[in-house]
Protein backbone atom coordinates (compact mmCIF):
# COMPACT_ATOMS: atom_id res chain seq x y z
CA UNK A 1 0.00 0.00 0.00
CA UNK A 2 1.35 3.41 -1.00
CA UNK A 3 1.96 5.85 1.83
CA UNK A 4 2.96 9.52 2.06
CA UNK A 5 4.37 10.65 5.42
CA UNK A 6 5.28 14.11 6.68
CA UNK A 7 7.35 14.01 9.85
CA UNK A 8 8.16 17.07 11.98
CA UNK A 9 8.34 19.21 8.85
CA UNK A 10 9.68 22.76 9.13
CA UNK A 11 9.63 24.95 6.02
CA UNK A 12 10.94 28.47 5.49
CA UNK A 13 10.79 31.11 2.78
CA UNK A 14 14.00 33.07 3.15
CA UNK A 15 14.37 33.81 6.85
CA UNK A 16 10.67 33.36 7.65
CA UNK A 17 9.52 29.98 8.99
CA UNK A 18 6.04 29.09 7.73
CA UNK A 19 5.60 25.39 8.56
CA UNK A 20 6.54 24.68 12.16
CA UNK A 21 6.52 20.97 12.93
CA UNK A 22 3.93 19.38 10.66
CA UNK A 23 3.05 15.69 10.99
CA UNK A 24 0.69 13.80 8.70
CA UNK A 25 0.35 10.34 7.14
CA UNK A 26 -1.80 9.68 4.07
CA UNK A 27 -2.40 6.17 2.74
CA UNK A 28 -3.79 5.24 -0.65
CA UNK A 29 -7.57 5.35 -0.68
CA UNK A 30 -7.72 8.00 2.03
CA UNK A 31 -8.98 11.56 1.70
CA UNK A 32 -7.50 14.10 4.13
CA UNK A 33 -8.70 17.69 4.32
CA UNK A 34 -6.43 20.42 5.70
CA UNK A 35 -8.30 23.55 6.75
CA UNK A 36 -7.05 26.77 8.27
CA UNK A 37 -7.22 30.55 8.10
CA UNK A 38 -5.25 32.66 5.62
CA UNK A 39 -1.52 32.61 6.34
CA UNK A 40 -1.58 29.37 8.31
CA UNK A 41 0.81 27.62 5.87
CA UNK A 42 -1.56 25.42 3.87
CA UNK A 43 -0.29 26.33 0.40
CA UNK A 44 3.30 26.37 1.64
CA UNK A 45 2.78 22.77 2.71
CA UNK A 46 1.63 21.78 -0.78
CA UNK A 47 4.62 23.45 -2.48
CA UNK A 48 7.06 21.90 -0.02
CA UNK A 49 5.68 18.42 -0.67
CA UNK A 50 6.18 18.95 -4.40
CA UNK A 51 9.71 20.33 -3.98
CA UNK A 52 9.26 23.94 -5.07
CA UNK A 53 12.78 25.48 -4.92
CA UNK A 54 11.54 28.65 -3.20
CA UNK A 55 10.54 26.68 -0.10
CA UNK A 56 13.35 25.36 2.08
CA UNK A 57 12.87 22.35 4.33
CA UNK A 58 14.95 23.18 7.40
CA UNK A 59 13.97 20.17 9.50
CA UNK A 60 11.95 16.98 9.21
CA UNK A 61 11.20 14.53 6.42
CA UNK A 62 8.81 13.91 3.56
CA UNK A 63 8.62 10.16 2.97
CA UNK A 64 7.13 8.34 0.01
CA UNK A 65 6.74 4.65 0.80
CA UNK A 66 9.36 5.09 3.56
CA UNK A 67 11.83 6.76 1.18
CA UNK A 68 13.03 10.26 2.04
CA UNK A 69 12.31 12.53 -0.93
CA UNK A 70 13.54 15.82 0.58
CA UNK A 71 16.34 16.16 -1.97
CA UNK A 72 14.32 15.09 -5.01
CA UNK A 73 13.45 17.57 -7.74
CA UNK A 74 9.84 18.34 -8.59
CA UNK A 75 9.87 16.21 -11.74
CA UNK A 76 11.34 13.28 -9.82
CA UNK A 77 8.52 13.54 -7.30
CA UNK A 78 5.97 13.68 -10.11
CA UNK A 79 7.42 10.49 -11.58
CA UNK A 80 7.04 8.83 -8.18
CA UNK A 81 3.35 9.64 -8.30
CA UNK A 82 2.83 13.04 -6.63
CA UNK A 83 0.53 15.61 -8.22
CA UNK A 84 -0.42 19.18 -7.29
CA UNK A 85 -3.59 20.90 -8.44
CA UNK A 86 -2.66 24.57 -8.38
CA UNK A 87 -4.80 27.25 -6.80
CA UNK A 88 -3.74 29.64 -9.59
CA UNK A 89 -2.78 27.63 -12.70
CA UNK A 90 -0.30 29.34 -15.01
CA UNK A 91 -1.28 30.44 -18.51
CA UNK A 92 1.00 29.06 -21.24
CA UNK A 93 0.29 30.71 -24.60
CA UNK A 94 1.21 28.64 -27.65
CA UNK A 95 1.10 25.23 -25.93
CA UNK A 96 -2.01 23.19 -26.67
CA UNK A 97 -3.66 21.31 -23.82
CA UNK A 98 -3.45 17.97 -25.65
CA UNK A 99 0.26 18.35 -26.47
CA UNK A 100 1.10 19.42 -22.94
CA UNK A 101 -0.78 16.50 -21.40
CA UNK A 102 0.72 13.94 -23.77
CA UNK A 103 4.27 15.11 -23.07
CA UNK A 104 3.60 15.23 -19.32
CA UNK A 105 2.05 11.76 -19.35
CA UNK A 106 4.92 10.24 -21.32
CA UNK A 107 7.44 11.88 -18.99
CA UNK A 108 5.73 10.72 -15.80
CA UNK A 109 5.07 7.20 -17.08
CA UNK A 110 8.56 6.90 -18.59
CA UNK A 111 7.16 5.44 -21.81
CA UNK A 112 5.80 6.67 -25.14
CA UNK A 113 2.05 6.06 -25.33
CA UNK A 114 0.71 5.59 -28.88
CA UNK A 115 -0.98 8.79 -30.04
CA UNK A 116 -4.26 7.04 -30.86
CA UNK A 117 -4.49 5.48 -27.40
CA UNK A 118 -3.66 8.77 -25.69
CA UNK A 119 -6.25 10.69 -27.70
CA UNK A 120 -8.92 8.13 -26.85
CA UNK A 121 -8.05 8.27 -23.16
CA UNK A 122 -7.94 12.08 -23.18
CA UNK A 123 -11.34 12.30 -24.89
CA UNK A 124 -12.89 9.94 -22.32
CA UNK A 125 -11.50 11.96 -19.42
CA UNK A 126 -12.68 15.22 -20.97
CA UNK A 127 -16.17 13.83 -21.45
CA UNK A 128 -16.35 12.83 -17.78
CA UNK A 129 -15.54 16.45 -16.88
CA UNK A 130 -18.13 17.77 -19.35
CA UNK A 131 -15.49 19.40 -21.55
CA UNK A 132 -15.99 19.92 -25.28
CA UNK A 133 -13.57 18.33 -27.73
CA UNK A 134 -12.32 21.82 -28.64
CA UNK A 135 -10.80 22.18 -25.18
CA UNK A 136 -7.88 19.92 -26.17
CA UNK A 137 -6.75 22.29 -28.93
CA UNK A 138 -6.84 25.45 -26.81
CA UNK A 139 -3.68 26.94 -25.33
CA UNK A 140 -3.04 25.86 -21.75
CA UNK A 141 -5.13 28.05 -19.40
CA UNK A 142 -4.95 30.91 -21.91
CA UNK A 143 -8.22 32.81 -21.63
CA UNK A 144 -9.77 30.09 -19.47
CA UNK A 145 -12.47 30.95 -16.98
CA UNK A 146 -11.87 30.05 -13.33
CA UNK A 147 -13.98 26.92 -13.71
CA UNK A 148 -12.18 25.86 -16.88
CA UNK A 149 -8.80 26.24 -15.19
CA UNK A 150 -9.85 24.04 -12.27
CA UNK A 151 -11.40 21.44 -14.55
CA UNK A 152 -8.17 21.54 -16.55
CA UNK A 153 -6.20 20.73 -13.40
CA UNK A 154 -8.48 17.78 -12.61
CA UNK A 155 -8.14 16.65 -16.23
CA UNK A 156 -4.37 16.61 -15.75
CA UNK A 157 -4.80 14.50 -12.62
CA UNK A 158 -7.06 12.06 -14.47
CA UNK A 159 -4.60 11.71 -17.35
CA UNK A 160 -1.43 11.44 -15.25
CA UNK A 161 -2.96 8.96 -12.76
CA UNK A 162 -0.83 9.88 -9.72
CA UNK A 163 -0.65 7.91 -6.50
CA UNK A 164 -1.19 11.01 -4.34
CA UNK A 165 -2.96 14.21 -5.36
CA UNK A 166 -2.79 17.53 -3.51
CA UNK A 167 -5.70 19.85 -4.29
CA UNK A 168 -4.73 23.38 -3.27
CA UNK A 169 -8.03 25.27 -2.92
CA UNK A 170 -9.52 23.56 -5.97
CA UNK A 171 -12.88 25.05 -4.96
CA UNK A 172 -11.85 28.72 -5.02
CA UNK A 173 -13.74 30.84 -7.52
CA UNK A 174 -16.11 28.06 -8.58
CA UNK A 175 -19.87 28.26 -8.81
CA UNK A 176 -21.84 25.29 -7.53
CA UNK A 177 -22.14 23.58 -10.92
CA UNK A 178 -18.40 23.80 -11.62
CA UNK A 179 -17.66 22.62 -8.08
CA UNK A 180 -19.81 19.53 -8.59
CA UNK A 181 -18.02 18.71 -11.84
CA UNK A 182 -14.58 19.10 -10.24
CA UNK A 183 -15.64 16.96 -7.28
CA UNK A 184 -17.04 14.30 -9.58
CA UNK A 185 -13.72 14.16 -11.41
CA UNK A 186 -11.86 13.60 -8.14
CA UNK A 187 -14.32 10.95 -7.01
CA UNK A 188 -14.06 9.15 -10.36
CA UNK A 189 -10.27 9.05 -10.00
CA UNK A 190 -10.66 7.64 -6.50
CA UNK A 191 -12.90 4.90 -7.90
CA UNK A 192 -10.54 3.89 -10.71
CA UNK A 193 -7.07 4.14 -9.15
CA UNK A 194 -5.62 3.59 -5.64
CA UNK A 195 -5.32 7.33 -5.00
CA UNK A 196 -4.59 9.24 -1.80
CA UNK A 197 -5.91 12.80 -1.69
CA UNK A 198 -4.97 15.87 0.35
CA UNK A 199 -7.56 18.65 0.02
CA UNK A 200 -6.47 22.11 1.12
CA UNK A 201 -9.43 24.42 1.60
CA UNK A 202 -10.94 27.24 3.64
CA UNK A 203 -14.49 26.05 3.38
CA UNK A 204 -16.60 22.98 3.98
CA UNK A 205 -18.53 23.19 0.72
CA UNK A 206 -16.15 21.05 -1.36
CA UNK A 207 -16.25 18.46 1.41
CA UNK A 208 -19.96 18.09 0.82
CA UNK A 209 -19.07 16.48 -2.52
CA UNK A 210 -15.68 14.89 -1.75
CA UNK A 211 -16.13 13.14 1.57
CA UNK A 212 -12.94 13.21 3.70
CA UNK A 213 -11.88 10.43 6.02
CA UNK A 214 -9.93 12.89 8.15
CA UNK A 215 -9.99 16.64 8.71
CA UNK A 216 -6.99 18.54 10.13
CA UNK A 217 -7.04 22.12 11.37
CA UNK A 218 -3.84 24.09 10.81
CA UNK A 219 -2.94 27.23 12.73
CA UNK A 220 0.45 28.95 12.52
CA UNK A 221 2.14 26.20 10.52
CA UNK A 222 1.09 23.10 12.44
CA UNK A 223 -1.90 20.86 13.04
CA UNK A 224 -3.76 21.83 16.21
CA UNK A 225 -6.60 19.33 15.92
CA UNK A 226 -7.55 16.29 13.83
CA UNK A 227 -10.79 14.41 13.53
CA UNK A 228 -13.55 13.49 11.13
CA UNK A 229 -15.90 15.54 8.94
CA UNK A 230 -17.53 16.98 12.06
CA UNK A 231 -14.56 19.32 12.44
CA UNK A 232 -15.29 20.90 9.06
CA UNK A 233 -18.93 21.31 10.05
CA UNK A 234 -17.91 23.05 13.26
CA UNK A 235 -15.64 25.44 11.36
CA UNK A 236 -18.45 26.20 8.96
CA UNK A 237 -20.69 27.15 11.86
CA UNK A 238 -18.26 28.79 14.28
CA UNK A 239 -15.27 30.00 12.24
CA UNK A 240 -11.64 29.60 13.35
CA UNK A 241 -11.77 31.43 16.68
CA UNK A 242 -11.92 28.29 18.79
CA UNK A 243 -9.06 26.77 16.74
CA UNK A 244 -6.82 29.68 17.74
CA UNK A 245 -7.68 28.96 21.37
CA UNK A 246 -6.77 25.33 20.80
CA UNK A 247 -3.39 26.38 19.33
CA UNK A 248 -2.65 28.56 22.36
CA UNK A 249 -3.48 25.66 24.65
CA UNK A 250 -1.06 23.41 22.77
CA UNK A 251 1.73 25.95 23.18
Amino acid sequence: MNKLEIKNLHVSIGEKEIIKGFNLTIKEGEIHAVMGPNGSGKSTLSYAIMGHPRYTVTEGEILFNDKNINEMSTDERAKLGLFLCFQYPMEVHGVQVSNFLRLASNSVQGAEEPVSEFRKRLKENMASLKMSDQFASRYLNDGFSGGEKKRGEILQMSVLKPKFAILDEADSGLDIDALKIVAEGVNNSMNTTPLGVLIITHYQRILNFIKPNFVHIVVDGKIVQSGGPELAERLDGEGYGWAYEKEEAVI
